[in-house]
């Protein structure tokens, strides 16, 4: 599970995301990334400790991926732990929804975790990527 600042939850942020965001796309993942604006607040909070929000992250998987809710779970459970391990590397500031295809029932660990790089890299949220290729 990843821990609760760096989770999407609420509808609102998901339509925000969708309406606004940049779309990259692998043949099982579909990635929606909105970098938040920083607006400077006169109370106590500087802008240095703005900028320091944490990446928070959604998960999609849709009914046409399968009718089962144990496989819709299981590949939510693989792509959470791809995510835990790609945390650091994220930049902060961003707002992600990674929408899984119906193509991602035959994938692996391996295979969410090359593609979840190579579509954070497109977008250019991990650090120190700009547009290179993972894969």
């Amino acid at each position: 599970m990843l821990s609760k600042a760096n989770r999407l939850r609420h509808w609102r942020d998901f339509e925000a995301v969708y309406q606004s965001g940049i779309r990259r796309r692998t043949p099982h993942l579909t990635l929606t990334a909105l970098r938040l604006k920083f607006r400077h607040r006169s109370n106590n909070t500087s802008l240095e400790q703005q900028c320091q929000r944490p990446t928070r992250v959604g998960i999609v998987v849709g009914g046409k991926v399968s009718k089962k809710a144990a496989i819709r779970n299981r590949i939510k459970r693989q792509l959470r732990a791809c995510l835990r391990q790609l945390l650091p590397q994220l930049l902060p500031g961003w707002q992600l929804v990674i929408i899984v295809r119906p193509a991602a029932i035959e994938c692996e660990f391996a295979d969410f975790l090359r593609e979840l790089k190579q579509l954070l890299s497109d977008a250019e949220v991990l650090n120190g990527n700009s547009r290179r290729r993972v894969l």
